[in-house]
């Protein structure tokens, strides 16, 4: 048997995937890890726990396919993108907790950063969300003489590979904001802006190739590395978004849009970003993307902070029990805004709340919100492209929920495909992995046998969707006023 096992490090939990030689799911593993609050706005993770967090669930998915180490050909890696980790390149301790995507700290540096500047180059622009001013942060504190620094991908090679290997994907290079896009390579104007010496950053390699061999330690024989994307683009390329034109929509965390321009980088005036992606064979492309910070996180906020609900299952019921919101709007802008705003300073919202408001409308809201920006998203990347949004391609743990897929289908006027395997990232990473070790000759190994169903539009809720605006406005406006 020929397998790949594919690790997925998100920002609430490590996923593995034991993918078989005919692009089959035979095992899975899951282990959630801690969110670290230390100040209001500072979102961190202990690395030492993700990378036991990710042991541990690729150990569950081998014992759930019932196979051994021996049984597996190749590694993929896919991970949140640009949490920042910095560790000792000696002793391979971490040098501080590793700082959140979500975190807000740097925003005030952000600011005066020259934007024109940051987006030629990376096409990104100044936002805490980015890599640069948490390393830049980092690097103030820590000891920096054997500092080496990666994104989550970089430091899960580093202990598989006993610290043999420093090294990242184009992907992940380019969410750090000191990767230029058109060259391929780190920028040295932007490494002396951020105070970063070249030898801290790790490599950059193809995202389909050799990343180095994971010690015979962890499962029994030696294993190449031969994936790593980061989960955005990874869930692009396991929905087999490979051609210009072609969008997907992951729903985890936050909600995360990406629209492939082929080789053509696409600058946008609309609050989008200009990424890295893979073409079909694994190689560079070019991506347009919308970042929304909370979508999930909402649901959560109204299980774990409320107590409104015991589980994320139940949104659904409470969603489908009411005919609307009852005049409820949820903005859940809790770290900010992201595309199409970039507004650090946002904080979140709900209006419209009355005497007969219940949690079911308030859980719809939170529903709603989703759908809602994930609008925005879509329309500012139809404009910026010129091209047209045919379907949307969803993945993610929200898009289990029909009564969500409904109502974005409903809310964008066009049809919601969703795979039968919504864990998109994983086998993205997994297509990579195998690709990179030669068990399949393209990713339709894995792609090609994905049964969908498709959630056709009905009545656009006009009224509701002007409300949003009104709402995200109100917001953008008392961010305005400090």
């Amino acid at each position: 048997m020929k397998a790949v096992l594919a690790l997925d490090q998100g920002t609430t939990g490590s996923t593995a995937l034991v993918v078989d030689e005919g692009g089959r799911v035979v095992g899975r593993g899951y282990r959630e890890i801690t969110q670290h609050y230390p100040e209001a706005g500072w979102v961190e993770h202990d690395p030492e726990e993700i990378w036991t967090a990710t042991l541990a669930a690729a150990r569950d998915a081998l014992a759930a396919a019932r196979i051994e180490g021996s049984d597996i050909s190749a590694i993929g890696i896919t991970n949140q993108r640009e949490t920042t980790v910095l560790w000792d390149r000696r002793t391979g301790r971490p040098l501080h907790r590793a700082i959140v995507w979500q975190d807000r700290r740097t925003a005030e540096r952000c600011r005066r950063l020259d934007a024109e500047l940051i987006r030629e180059k990376t096409g990104l622009v100044p936002d805490p969300y980015f890599s640069a001013t948490k390393l830049e942060w980092l690097l103030a504190r820590c000891p920096r003489e054997r500092a080496a620094f990666g994104t989550v991908d970089t430091w899960l090679v580093h202990r598989l590979s006993g610290g043999r290997a420093h090294v990242t994907d184009p992907t992940n290079a380019s969410r750090t904001m000191l990767y230029d896009i058109a060259a391929h390579a780190w920028d040295e104007d932007l490494l002396a802006l951020f105070g970063v010496r070249r030898e801290v950053l790790p490599e950059v390699r193809p995202s389909s190739g050799a990343f180095g061999v994971a010690e015979a330690t962890w499962f029994g024989r030696e294993v190449p590395i031969t994936g790593i994307a980061g989960d955005q683009q990874a869930a692009l390329f396991g929905q087999g978004c490979v051609a210009p034109g072609s969008a997907k929509n992951t729903y985890g965390t936050g909600a995360f849009l990406l629209l492939n321009t082929g080789q053509e980088r696409v600058r946008s005036a609309r609050g989008l970003l200009t990424t890295v992606a893979c073409d079909a064979r694994g190689g560079p492309a070019y991506a347009l993307e919308g970042s929304v910070f909370i979508a999930g996180a909402a649901v959560q906020w109204l299980r774990d902070g409320l107590a409104l609900i015991g589980s994320a299952g139940e949104t659904e019921a409470l969603a489908r029990s009411v005919p609307d919101a009852g005049g409820v709007t949820f903005v859940p802008a809790f770290v900010g805004l992201g595309a199409p705003y970039w507004e650090p300073r946002a904080r979140g919202a709900i209006v419209g709340l009355t005497r007969g408001t219940t949690r079911a409308h308030l859980v719809r809201a939170a529903l709603e919100a989703m759908a809602f920006s994930t609008r925005e998203v879509l329309e500012a990347m139809s404009a910026d492209s010129g091209l047209p949004l045919s379907d949307l391609r969803v993945d993610g743990g929200a898009a289990a929920n029909d009564w969500l897929m409904q109502f974005q289908a409903d809310v964008l006027g066009s049809g919601v495909r969703r795979p039968d395997v919504v864990e998109s990232t994983a086998l993205g990473a997994a297509a990579l992995a195998g690709m990179g070790a030669g068990i399949w000759p393209s990713a339709d190994a894995v792609v090609a046998g994905r049964h969908y169903r498709t959630f056709e539009p009905g009545a656009r809720p006009e009224a509701a969707w002007r409300e949003w605006q009104r709402a995200v406005r109100a917001v953008l406006a008392w961010a305005e006023d400090g």
